[in-house]
């Protein structure tokens, strides 16, 4: 094509794919200028113009605004700097989308009425001193008194969220449900209790040992995947199991006393809560799941019940 050659805003319109009206706009914003006039008068464009028009059309389509592709097009302002901040506004734009998309999935789960996603807003866009502050008030109120344990600053972390810089939506709706868990009054003292509980557990001399749902947990996984019945008499050996291994890593007969402690203990960390707690903390911090201590608990205070004296269930 000679150097000579020409095209009317038609031709370029169908060259390009535009119409003739936005092509006119773009040449009177100065974006698309027209190389020269014909003799009637109309405008003419070069072969460049065919390639700058699909530049403006593909920046366009990214989202950036006439005035900056103008700037980019005139040579202005080279186009790898534009491109990556207009990619972080639009990080930014992506994150402000999915802190709406959690909140207004929670709120429709919930069936929230205003003031509920008003506080979930509020929530969601908590900065991350502000959700540190929050948590940490919750775990200060759980283990408050426990800090001199030597299982405490292990704990500590394991029970802390770490909200991602740049957070999924799911990691959003998990921050949500966990942040109203933390304010839970009901749910503080349950965890409260519980952390007691555990302190106790390993309040023995000698080397750290695992507590009543640990032993639990452990021992009924495999009655559980059996599907044992644990009313049953298959269920005995089980049942002895773990009160024998939980009175001797205590140092107490295997007596009433001590499986009715075990009971009172399993009962009080058999809070669902809790291992939604920790659902969720996993979801936050990118851990992997199948913690949860509910089935074994469920499991092992119905065996236990019903192998207790009469008086004491």
């Amino acid at each position: 094509m000679s150097e000579e050659t020409r095209y009317t805003i038609g031709e370029l319109a169908q060259r390009t794919g535009l119409s003739v009206k936005t092509i006119r706009y773009y040449a009177d914003s100065g974006i698309v200028p027209p190389t020269d006039r014909s003799p009637a008068g109309y405008r003419r464009y070069g072969p460049d113009a065919v390639a700058r028009l699909e530049l403006v059309r593909t920046l366009r389509d990214l989202g950036l605004d006439l005035a900056t592709i103008r700037r980019v097009v005139d040579c202005e302002v080279p186009l790898h700097e534009v491109a990556a901040a207009h990619a972080e506004a639009l990080a930014v734009q992506i994150r402000v989308l999915r802190l709406r998309q959690a909140v207004l999935t929670v709120a429709a789960r919930r069936g929230s009425g205003s003031v509920e996603v008003d506080d979930l807003h509020r929530l969601a866009r908590l900065t991350a001193y502000e959700r540190k502050h929050l948590v940490g008030d919750f775990l200060d109120t759980v283990f408050a008194g426990l800090g001199d344990q030597p299982t405490y600053p292990g704990v500590l972390v394991s029970m802390t969220p770490e909200l991602p810089d740049d957070p999924t939506t799911e990691q959003i709706e998990a921050w949500l449900e966990l942040a109203d868990l933390c304010r839970d009054a009901t749910f503080r003292a349950s965890m409260r209790r519980l952390a007691r509980q555990h302190a106790a557990d390993h309040d023995v001399p000698g080397l750290p040992r695992p507590d009543a749902v640990a032993v639990v947990r452990d021992a009924v996984a495999p009655a559980l995947a059996a599907g044992l019945d644990p009313t049953g008499p298959d269920a005995d050996a089980v049942v002895t199991a773990v009160t024998n291994r939980y009175a001797i890593l205590h140092g107490h007969p295997d007596d009433a006393d001590l499986r009715q402690r075990l009971l009172d203990r399993l009962t009080m960390a058999n809070d669902p809560r809790r291992d939604r707690y920790l659902d969720l903390l996993s979801v936050l911090n990118g851990w992997s799941t199948g913690g949860a201590i509910a089935p074994a608990a469920d499991w092992f205070i119905r065996a236990l019940h019903a192998r207790m004296p009469e008086r004491a269930r």
